[in-house]
């Protein structure tokens, strides 16, 4: 008998591996940008179409850098919680 996979909880697309893509972005704190930019890497080749994950994985990467080029301050802006 094969076990029905949780998809609103735990997706096979964000579990595939050892750890699962929320526990990985939550552990490492990253913000919305990188978080999502870890999540379309993650699943791509899981769900749906490769290359658009990865496509919308360089979205938000490409707009993160953009905002952290407008701020001067670009290390402190970088360092995530920990970090200096």
């Amino acid at each position: 008998m094969t076990e029905t996979p949780d998809i609103i909880n735990h997706p096979p697309h964000y579990t595939y591996g050892r750890i699962e893509t929320i526990d990985y972005i939550e552990d490492k704190q990253l913000p919305y940008h990188l978080g999502n930019v870890v999540k379309y890497v993650s699943r791509a080749g899981h769900k749906g179409d490769a290359l658009e994950d990865l496509k919308k994985a360089k979205w938000y990467l490409d707009r993160y850098i953009g905002l952290q080029e407008k701020q001067s301050a670009w290390p402190e802006t970088m360092a995530l919680k920990g970090e200096k």
